[in-house]
């Protein structure tokens, strides 16, 4: 498997997904989370969607410091794991999923709480489980010793 490790880019297509069908879940069922007046969900919002942008900012920025491609349907250049991957092995992925969480706490609807993992489970599926057969075919020894040491998501 040293060519792409798919045809589609999945990731960016299932996280704007999970935004517009929470947005429209939200408009034929709408949900809102307790004291949905309160500034305390903006604030706590805001904070997951700044954190979640500066991640995918941070991310961008080393794939181009060690030029290889940020396209998660392109073939893997080199293998990066500085910055960003030294906490992760998917930090745009992380920071996606901080995104649409964010929205939903900011806007205080629910349905957006419950897209966020549903997208990043269908994004590991979808995507991350064929990126990382890509980069143990392209990288060997070195994946597998980073793959051992850095989480696939923050924690796990």
């Amino acid at each position: 498997m040293d060519g792409a490790p798919n045809r589609i880019p999945w990731p960016p297509i299932i996280f704007l997904a999970a935004v517009v069908a929470a947005w429209g879940l939200g408009w034929l069922l709408p949900l809102s989370l307790p004291r949905a007046e309160s500034p305390l969900w903006q604030v706590a919002g805001g904070t997951f969607i700044l954190a979640g942008l500066m991640l995918d900012l941070w991310s961008a920025y080393t794939f181009y410091r060690h030029r290889t491609t940020i396209l998660p349907h392109r073939r893997a250049q080199r293998l990066v794991t500085t910055g960003p991957f030294a906490f992760s092995r998917n930090p745009i992925y992380v920071g996606n999923t901080a995104v649409v969480f964010g929205l939903g706490l900011a806007f205080a609807i629910f349905w957006p709480l419950l897209a966020a993992p549903a997208a990043a489970f269908i994004v590991q599926k979808l995507a991350i489980e064929r990126e990382e057969d890509h980069l143990a075919s392209r990288f060997g020894r070195s994946w597998y010793l980073y793959a051992a040491r850095t989480p696939r998501w923050l924690f796990f």
